[in-house]
Parts: C-alpha cells; sequence; structure tokens
C-alpha cells in the first residue's frame, strides 16, 4: 500500500482496538480455565478413587461445572464482540464501498468488478464473525499447554512440541497451496457473472435474435474454468485439512502411549494419561481449527487487499470549498477524453464556449464523440487534457451535491432506478417537495401521463424502468434531467423514443430552460430537435469540423 494511501480498512479496525483488546483478555483467562477439565481428570483418578470419597468428588465436580460456566460465558461474550467488530466494519466502511460500485462501472466497464468490492467486504465481514479468528487468538496458547505438560514430565511436552510443528508446518502449507486457486477462483466468479449480467440484461435481444445458445457457450468456458478453480481449492483445502486432522489423531495416541510408559516406569500416575489426552488436545485444537478454517482466512484476506487496493485508486475526495451554483457561462478548453478500457482519445481539442440562455446542438456521424462529449461535461469521464469549467471553475473545483444539482443529464439509453415514479423525478432525494416533483413533470409534459396511470407518481418503474414503455421510460428521464431547474442540461438523442406529441413537449422544455437562464447541449441525428438550437457543433473524428451559428453550420453541412 502506497504511503499516499493510507488505509482506510486500518483506520476503521483502530475504532475497535479496545473490543479486541478484550478479546485477547478473554482468550488468556479462557485458556487457563480449560486447566479445569485435565485438573479435574487427574484429581478423580489419583484423588478421589484411592480414597473413594464421595463428597470430595461432588465437591470437585461442582467447582468444575463452574469453571465450565465461565468458560461458555467468556468464549459468547468474545464471538459476540468479534460480530460487533465485523459489524462496525460494514457500517463504517458501507458508505465508501458503495461509492466504489458506479466509479468501478465507469472505470473499469465489462470487467465484472463493479460489485466485487460488496463481496470482498461481505468476505472480510464474515470472516470476522466466524470462529476463524477466535483460532487464531488461541493459537499462540498453544505454548502455554506445551508448558504445562512439561511440568508434568518433559516427555510429554516434547512429544506435543514436536507433533504441533507439524501440524504448523501443514498450517502454512495449506496457505501456500490456496493462495493462488483462491485468487483463480475469484477471477472466475467475476468473469462468470459479467455474463451472467449481460444476459440479464439483454434478455429481449437474446431471445429475439436467438443469441442465447452463442452466449450460453461463452458461459460453459467461463463457468468451466470458474469450477476448475473451486474444485482445486477444494481438493486443496480438503487434503490438508483431512491430513492435518488424522495427524492429531495421531498425536494423541501417541500422547497416551507415552504417558502409558511413564505409568508402567511409575514416573507418572493414572491420572496424568486423562490429563496429557486433554492438555494435547486442547493444545493441538487451535491448530486444527486453523486449517479449518484456512479457506475463509485466504479468501478474506485476498478480499482485504483488493479493497484496499480499490480505496486505493479511488482515494477520497477532499471536500472542496462551496462554489455558488453556476449561472453564467459554460467554457470548453482543448477537452481532450480517452473512454475507460479504450486505447485512445475519442475526442481531442474540443474548445467552445456558451453564456446562460444558449442551445447548442451537437450534431455529427455515429462515433463522432457527441456522447463523449457530453459525459465529459457532465462529470462522468474525466478530461484527459483540458478543461470543463462552469462560471470559470472546473468541474472538480465543485462538491459533488452542488454538481449533480447544476446538471441535468439525459443519457441515450434512458434507464430508471427501481422505485416509484416520483422516486425517480426527484432523484431519490429525501428532502423533495411534491410541488418540485410536479414542476418538473409539468416542465417535460409528463405529467398528465403520470396521472392516468393507476398510483400516479407512487407508480413502481420496474428494473431499469421495465414496467413501462421506451417513450415514457425517456420522458421520465426528461423529467429527472429538468428537476431542480439545473443550469446545464445536456440531453443525447432526446427525442429518439418520442412520439411527436413528447418531442412538441421537448422543444417547450427547452425553451423554458432558455428562457430561465439555463445553458443546454443537445446530441442529435434528426434534426428536427434543432429548432431550438442558436449554435451547432459539429463533430467527425472527435475532432470539431464546424462550430458556429446554426444556420451557417448547416448551410456549409448541406452544401459540402
Amino acid at each position: 500500500m502506497p504511503a499516499e494511501h493510507p488505509s482506510r480498512i486500518n483506520a476503521v479496525l483502530r475504532k475497535s482496538k479496545s473490543a479486541f483488546a478484550s478479546i485477547i483478555m478473554l482468550s488468556a483467562a479462557l485458556n487457563v480455565l480449560l486447566l479445569g477439565g485435565a485438573i479435574y481428570m487427574m484429581l478423580v483418578y489419583d484423588v478421589v478413587l484411592p480414597a473413594s470419597s464421595l463428597p470430595t468428588l461432588w465437591g470437585l465436580l461442582l467447582i468444575v461445572m463452574l469453571v465450565y460456566g465461565f468458560q461458555a460465558a467468556m468464549d459468547i461474550i468474545r464471538a459476540r464482540l468479534l460480530g460487533r467488530v465485523s459489524a462496525t466494519i460494514d457500517h463504517d466502511l458501507g458508505e465508501h464501498i458503495f461509492a466504489l460500485i458506479p466509479k468501478l462501472a465507469i472505470s473499469r466497464p465489462g470487467q465484472g468488478e463493479s460489485l466485487q468490492p460488496v463481496r470482498d467486504l461481505d468476505q472480510v465481514r464474515n470472516f470476522l464473525a466466524s470462529g476463524g479468528p477466535l483460532a487464531l487468538a488461541d493459537l499462540p496458547w498453544m505454548i502455554f499447554f506445551i508448558l504445562v505438560l512439561t511440568l508434568l514430565h518433559w516427555s510429554l511436552g516434547l512429544t506435543v512440541l514436536l507433533g504441533g510443528l507439524v501440524l504448523l508446518g501443514l498450517t502454512f502449507a495449506t496457505d501456500r497451496l490456496t493462495r493462488a486457486p483462491t485468487e483463480l477462483l475469484a477471477q472466475a466468479a467475476n468473469r462468470r457473472l459479467a455474463i451472467a449480467e449481460s444476459s440479464r440484461r439483454h434478455a429481449e435481444v437474446l431471445k429475439a435474435m436467438a443469441m442465447g445458445p452463442s452466449l450460453q457457450r461463452r458461459w460453459n468456458e467461463h463457468s468451466g474454468a470458474f469450477l476448475s478453480a473451486q474444485q482445486a481449492l477444494a481438493d486443496t483445502a480438503g487434503t490438508m485439512g483431512s491430513t492435518s486432522k488424522v495427524a492429531r489423531m495421531a498425536l494423541q495416541s501417541l500422547v497416551l502411549t507415552v504417558g502409558a510408559i511413564l505409568v508402567i516406569e511409575g514416573k507418572a500416575t493414572g491420572g496424568v494419561i486423562f490429563a496429557s489426552s486433554i492438555l494435547s488436545s486442547r493444545a493441538l485444537a487451535p491448530v486444527e481449527q486453523a486449517i479449518g478454517n484456512w479457506r475463509g482466512l485466504a479468501a478474506a484476506r485476498q478480499s482485504w487487499t483488493r479493497l484496499e487496493r480499490y480505496l486505493a485508486d479511488v482515494p477520497a475526495e477532499a471536500l472542496p470549498l462551496e462554489l455558488p451554483s453556476p449561472q453564467e457561462q459554460l467554457r470548453v478548453e482543448q477537452l481532450a477524453v480517452i473512454p475507460p478500457g479504450a486505447a485512445g482519445p475519442a475526442l481531442a481539442g474540443v474548445s467552445f464556449q456558451l453564456s446562460a440562455g444558449h442551445v447548442m446542438g451537437i450534431i455529427g456521424p455515429s462515433g463522432s464523440g457527441k456522447s463523449t462529449l457530453l459525459r465529459s461535461l457532465a462529470g462522468i469521464w474525466p478530461a484527459t487534457h483540458g478543461y470543463v469549467r462552469l462560471d470559470g471553475a472546473a468541474l472538480g473545483q465543485y462538491a459533488e451535491d452542488r454538481r449533480g444539482r447544476a446538471i441535468g443529464y439525459l443519457p441515450q439509453n434512458a434507464e430508471l432506478i427501481e422505485g416509484s415514479i416520483a422516486d425517480n423525478i426527484a432523484r431519490f432525494r429525501p428532502d423533495t417537495e411534491p410541488d418540485d416533483i410536479i414542476a418538473a413533470a409539468r416542465m417535460a409534459g409528463v405529467h398528465e401521463l403520470v396521472k392516468r396511470l393507476p398510483q400516479g407518481y407512487g407508480t413502481a418503474v420496474g428494473p431499469q424502468g421495465g414496467f413501462l414503455s421506451a417513450g415514457q421510460r425517456q420522458r421520465l428521464a426528461l423529467a429527472r434531467a429538468l428537476f431542480g431547474d439545473p443550469f446545464l442540461l445536456l440531453l443525447d438523442e432526446p427525442n429518439s423514443n418520442l412520439d411527436p406529441d413528447g418531442e412538441a413537449a421537448l422543444a417547450a422544455a427547452i425553451g423554458k430552460v432558455q428562457d430561465r437562464g439555463g445553458i443546454v447541449l443537445i446530441a442529435a441525428h434528426r434534426k428536427s430537435i434543432l429548432a431550438s438550437a442558436d449554435q451547432v457543433l459539429h463533430l467527425a473524428g472527435g475532432r470539431v469540423k464546424s462550430l458556429g451559428a446554426k444556420d451557417r453550420v448547416l448551410e456549409e453541412l448541406a452544401g459540402a
């Protein structure tokens, strides 16, 4: 992790340092109390049975039951503390992780990574809430139990020590052998999910043109790679887990054998055999538990690493000085944009200036950079070179909320977000007045349409607005863009799905924005929408071919 990007996850964990300290202290007390069972067995076999004393037996049983009760309470408290820590991580990082989803979807399109931070956060949280961390917390106490066994007899301590070293070797071997398969599994899962998401989003196209079988073959290829990686990981983890389990059972038998030899030679009592069996089992249990949880640990560690990388690649934005909302000018200076994942620029050297109350049409063939320009003006794709300025300030100088309120954006694919019509028009802002929602709907000419729906503004739009027609989605997306009277209105093919009434409403809305001193940019193939424009920008190959008054540019284009 570069020094300039301090770990946000570590910062969250530091908030829980008192919980971790409590867990360590509870682990210490719990492991000391675990001696109770071994001491009880020794006293029963070496004191109670030779004396045939029932009162002593009942007294020892009462004491050991109290010890077991304290053990249970401490174990429950440890587990609950870890649960609280995992919830704290989710709570404190949740906003950062959610903010990563659209940023990754924009910066790394088609790579299936946009939801990976959510899965990684779930992995880290679930591991912390599992028994894995408790096994790791108990692991150092293996030395304590070996020392106690050594006090009983050095040969018992040596036997468990050597066996413990073998099990620790298996633990580290498990780590080395599962690291690569775990990473391959995550990558294969991302690729498979990307294919599944494409199939879901384009289900109608796949059905209409019988593309399903072709995409199915791609799914099968990625699914095969995923299953192979999963099987390799399961085989490795299962083999190491079974090996460690057998090694532990063999070691316990060796401990019993050594204890029996000591009794035969008169160097220990019968109670030592049972006590040493319990102590050796307790000493080695954390090792076996760690191996059993190693798959989760390896996955959580890789998720942790990816989260750190994601958060470092998208650092927290410093809060800029709160500038006033723009209301005078848009200026574009030598703008160049390379779309995420593209090899070269889609725009280069674009410059123009618009004052309040002006409307510019953007024309050009497909692939000329019209949509790229609007995405850059909206702050979606960053400028590779040059600047986009509102009232002289670059877009990055505006606080995100202030910038968002100043811009209305209607993308070419006018998808809505699952929720109600009112939610979508209001941009899901919780502090919205109903009158503002209705005003935006009226301005887009969609108010009467919404009133005719069974539930009016409470009508659910469905996933991606799938409950509505393409024309309805586009008109509601226009109302969303107009909501709050933004200074800069960016429209990408806004009339592609509109009927004549919709086009008339769109033209009227553009005129109202112009009258109140807003700036409108319209990317269009159909020249009918350019009736409201007073200037036209003609793009070709990502560069300005012509710029100026609408009539002059269109005449030049007609004469070319």
